[in-house]
């Protein structure tokens, strides 16, 4: 060996500040803090990690704490979970509201139901000018089928009972007829 260019070796207790065990050694480590051993004087060298602790060969899991470390991962644990917990939350008062699906179905829904009511209501209409119609067509018909002169204020009243009877039915007739044409041409318009 060359002089002068080797470090000392020195005595050393490598300390676990785990588990608190300790191992004798030599080492080219110093410290400030020593130990008195056997009579013999060491440098104390604390370790965090050691054979006494790793969980390689306790077969144990430990925590080691240096620098808070573990304090920050369980912070940030904890905060992952009220998050988490406030999405679940959240998500629970969603439930009672309407998805945007659900609302596009509701909607088209009333559209539809709209469209019908509109239909329903030109129906009536329609059903409504036939009956008007079939009215003014049974007055026509009744004026152009009425005598005129002497023979008109001859009838009695129970000759005009039976006619008021006749142009009734008539009227009910056409406009049965005109609403039934109706039907048709909204049933095509449904279908189409």
């Amino acid at each position: 060996m060359k002089a002068d260019i080797h470090p000392t070796l020195n005595p050393v207790v490598f300390v676990d500040t785990t588990t608190g065990d300790e191992f004798v050694t030599t080492s080219t480590l110093t410290s400030e803090e020593t130990k008195k051993i056997d009579g013999v004087e060491h440098f104390v060298i604390k370790v965090e990690v050691s054979s006494a602790s790793h969980p390689f060969y306790t077969g144990k899991q430990t925590l080691v704490d240096t620098a808070g470390r573990v304090d920050k991962f369980r912070a940030r644990a904890e905060a992952a979970e009220k998050l988490k917990a406030e999405n679940v939350k959240r998500n629970e008062e969603k439930a009672g509201t309407e998805s945007v699906e659900e609302k596009m179905t509701r909607k088209a829904m009333e559209k539809e139901e709209e469209k019908a009511a509109k239909k329903e209501k030109e129906a009536a209409k329609k059903k409504e000018v036939a009956k008007k119609e079939a009215e003014e067509t049974v007055v026509k018909a009744e004026d152009q089928a009425q005598p005129t002169g002497d023979d008109s204020a001859a009838q009695d009243d129970s000759a005009q009972g039976d006619d008021d009877a006749k142009d009734d039915t008539q009227v009910e007739e056409v406009a049965e007829a005109v609403n039934e044409d109706a039907g048709e041409e909204t049933e095509k318009e449904e279908a189409a």
